[in-house]
């Protein structure tokens, strides 16, 4: 795998080896020892699918302390734009996002640390994601920030007419708005 880092640090892309044939295509799309070695040890606890159709937009969100995840994202059908926000208060990076197309044609995967915020939009007819965390999902933690947030610069690439939200997530707030219970701690 091929970890491509982005303009946050800790917020990488990954991209598999991927091998073709006559037959169709083989890759690995998971490996704790390459993991560990490239991006970091991180043990994963559970695995989650959604299937969402075009204009679906989920997010922007996170899990409050202690029950905090870190998440490996992949669309293994469809495409989805997906998007990380840096919520940790005295982070240098505080508010700005990372957003990468994740497609079943580009295979990539997205690796979210604690501290931020996250969210995709459906960009095709439909969409199946997938992801991995490391903590266990406590309904009790749920935190979020306002996907539509003007402030934070995100190009859904979505009309917002076309835009399809929970009720949840139109409830959130704007990030001038938030007080983040997480906290950067400088490396």
């Amino acid at each position: 795998m091929e970890v491509i880092k982005t303009a946050i640090e800790g917020v990488v892309i990954i991209e598999p080896r991927l091998f073709k044939d006559a037959r169709g295509y083989f890759f690995e799309s998971f490996s704790q020892r390459e993991f560990d070695e490239k991006v970091g040890h991180v043990e994963f606890v559970q695995d989650n699918e959604s299937m969402s159709s075009y204009g679906v937009m989920r997010g922007l969100h996170f899990q409050r302390p202690p029950y905090t995840q870190s998440k490996l994202v992949r669309c293994v059908r469809g495409a989805v734009l997906d998007v990380a926000v840096d919520i940790r208060k005295g982070s240098p990076t505080y508010g700005k996002h990372v957003a990468v197309e994740l497609t079943e044609d580009n295979h990539r995967q997205f690796f979210i640390p604690k501290g931020f915020a996250h969210g995709f939009a459906v960009l095709s007819d439909t969409a199946v994601f997938q992801y991995k965390c490391d903590n266990f999902y406590h309904p009790e933690a749920d935190g979020g920030i306002s996907i539509l947030d003007d402030s934070l610069g995100i190009d859904w690439r979505i009309p917002t007419v076309h835009a399809i939200l929970s009720e949840k997530d139109t409830r959130h707030p704007l990030l001038k708005d938030f007080e983040s219970p997480f906290e950067y701690k400088n490396k």
